[in-house]
């Protein structure tokens, strides 16, 4: 099954070099892969001693983030090298300050395996949540490198489970160990026969929390906001700016918005502003302008939703009306914020267990939108009492990142 593996491997490298002619994006994968030997053989000795992370993406990275700072912390002599699969990761955070190093992960092939790992040479490998690569791991195996999987989840309908999952079992018999995030993901690994597993819960958390601590201010925010009640629509989709703006379009009362669409293109953010018939300001356009004055803000950059949260009465996260997935919901949560959301979150535990406590609202379409906003907006106390739901759970499920620490160790 690995000589398939590898062949359909090399095939697929061979028909993505050809999109990259079509797509910026796979352009990015291909290209960005080009230099990573050269970087690593630059910016890594052999005499250095190195803690590798590899994260799928963006969401796997800042989940991984505070485990890598804890790290940092414990280990100092150690240089930390970041990999990513994805550009949507890598292009955000390639200049982060965590990591040494920061490159895209070469295609899982025997030979970039091993040239990878001669070249890191780590003593310690962290898998964030997901991404499972055969011949990295079997050579991880091989050089006896302690390899885990942190904040881990598992579900009945992937692969492993299955009776066809022979091939995908047996990558996980590479790992020393796995944290989990819940008591089925361990349950899950104990029907196939590992026991070396610990519910440590979400590093997400951690994460979240610690954002309270830094400085989330933002002049131009608050002069815009003017004590008004303010509601932050985060990495939204285009279903979901429909509703919002419908809601908008039809709305008298004081009340402000701030939108922080997931895509940033100019003609789809263009298209965003003209379709609002309230006074409407870019962030790209804010200079000089006395913000106050609007009604309605949009943010054309990355990198600041977070502490745009912070200003925040009521926030919507968006992707619960699509099949990309429901964003970050837990950066509103820490800040004490009720949050609303499309339908489509089951595949999110902390959704699930948000809604469920009523701190988080999911709506299906206009109506159940304008029933829940105009709740919010109208009655202070249901506010509260939703956002301090949301900001205890948070609270409630820090600490996965002490319970991982504690079994790491260096020989």
């Amino acid at each position: 099954m690995l000589f398939l593996y590898n062949i359909l491997l090399i095939i697929a490298s061979q028909i993505v070099k050809l999109l990259a002619f079509f797509s910026p994006k796979i352009k990015l994968f291909v290209d960005g892969r080009k230099t990573v030997f050269e970087t690593l053989d630059n910016k890594i000795n052999p005499e250095d001693k190195t803690i590798w992370f590899h994260a799928a993406s963006l969401g796997e990275f800042e989940q991984g983030l505070p485990v890598m700072e804890k790290m940092k912390t414990k280990f100092p002599n150690h240089k930390i090298v970041v990999t990513f699969f994805s550009p949507s990761g890598y292009e955000v955070r390639k200049n982060n300050t965590i990591a040494d190093v920061t490159v895209y992960l070469p295609l899982d092939t025997k030979s970039n395996a091993k040239k990878f790992l001669k070249l890191v040479h780590p003593e310690l490998v962290f898998f964030i949540k997901y991404e499972y690569w055969p011949n990295y791991l079997n050579e991880l195996k091989k050089a006896n490198i302690k390899t885990y999987l942190i904040s881990g989840i598992f579900r009945e309908n992937q692969a492993f489970f299955k009776w066809y999952g022979g091939f995908y079992r047996n990558a996980l018999k590479t790992f020393d160990y796995f944290f989990v995030q819940n008591e089925n993901s361990k349950s899950l690994l104990q029907r196939l026969g590992f026991n070396n597993v610990k519910i440590s819960g979400d590093t997400r958390f951690d994460r979240v929390v610690a954002i309270l601590e830094r400085d989330n201010s933002l002049d131009f925010i608050k002069q815009f906001k003017n004590n008004t009640i303010t509601i932050v629509i985060g990495s939204s989709w285009p279903k979901d700016e429909n509703l919002i703006v419908n809601f908008i379009n039809q709305t008298n009362g004081s009340v402000k918005f701030i939108f922080a669409p997931h895509i940033i293109k100019p003609e789809q953010i263009q298209e965003l502003k003209n379709s609002i018939s309230k006074k409407t300001i870019l962030f790209s356009e804010k200079d000089n302008r006395d913000l106050s004055a609007f009604d309605v803000l949009i943010i054309d950059a990355i990198g600041i939703l977070t502490k745009v949260y912070s200003y925040a009465d009521i926030a919507y996260v968006g992707g619960g009306f699509g099949t990309a997935g429901l964003h970050n919901i837990l950066e509103p949560a820490t800040f004490g914020i009720p949050i609303i959301i499309g339908p489509n979150f089951s595949n999110f535990a902390e959704a699930v267990a948000l809604v469920h406590q009523t701190g988080c609202i999911s709506v299906a379409n206009q109506d159940q939108l304008n029933d829940a906003l105009s709740s919010l907006i109208s009655n202070e106390d249901i506010r509260n009492e939703k956002g301090h739901i949301c900001s205890t759970f948070v609270q409630m499920s820090k600490g996965a990142t002490d319970v991982i620490l504690k079994h790491i160790t260096i020989p």
